[in-house]
């Protein structure tokens, strides 16, 4: 039964908390519940918890542009936060699927030649943080649900991976311009766009000078 991370309210099917979100939160919503809100009014005819057709319009045009910004180098917008792109591209697992397996794996990341400490608080699972893919003190990533791509699974670590493109800690790399670029998994490059991660998978992301 999902409950409103803004307000506390629970609700008993997830499309009428969609609903609340879009009539209540409209203006607190980030990348990922936009997209979610957007996509269920799309498919509800009854005219109940309807998104703003300007709030919809803001999130397809954000897609876009942060789309071109991320592969063309920009700065977006400099906070250090992901683009807009990568939250809204990575593909989230549905609400309702969370919790139908637990999965475990390694993940390594070095970016120019310091380890990233995925023991670190900001990593690890939380009651707001996602319920998909996180750590939990041990250091191996823990997977909750069918379907998590790799790209989407970085991205709830505020990390971005796309093909030859890593955005890390207000920084973008892109393999071939300012840096040199692997994402493996097994030893094996993969798209991190498509490729659904599994159990025991050892994920490995370098950065390098190019």
């Amino acid at each position: 039964m999902p409950d409103c991370d803004y307000c506390g309210e629970s609700f008993d099917a997830e499309a009428a908390y969609l609903s609340h979100l879009g009539a209540e939160h409209a203006d607190e919503l980030g990348a990922i519940e936009q997209r979610q809100v957007a996509n269920a009014t799309d498919e509800d005819d009854s005219g109940v918890g309807v998104v703003p057709l300007a709030l919809a319009g803001a999130i397809l045009l954000a897609a876009v542009v942060g789309g071109y910004l991320f592969l063309a180098g920009g700065d977006g917008g400099g906070s250090g936060d992901l683009p807009q792109s990568v939250t809204q591209v990575a593909q989230e697992p549905q609400y309702n699927a969370a919790g139908d397996t637990h999965e475990h794996g390694q993940l390594s990341m070095t970016v120019m030649g310091s380890t990233v400490d995925f023991t670190q608080d900001q990593y690890q699972v939380g009651e707001t943080r996602n319920r998909h893919f996180h750590f939990e003190g041990d250091g191996r990533w823990h997977k909750h649900t069918p379907g998590v791509t790799l790209e989407y699974a970085m991205s709830t670590l505020d990390i971005g991976v796309q093909n030859g493109g890593v955005w890390y800690d207000g920084t973008r790399y892109v393999g071939g311009e300012n840096a040199s670029v692997s994402i493996t998994v097994n030893g094996e490059s993969v798209d991190p766009t498509s490729y659904v991660i599994r159990d025991g998978d050892e994920i490995s992301i370098t950065v390098t000078e190019s």
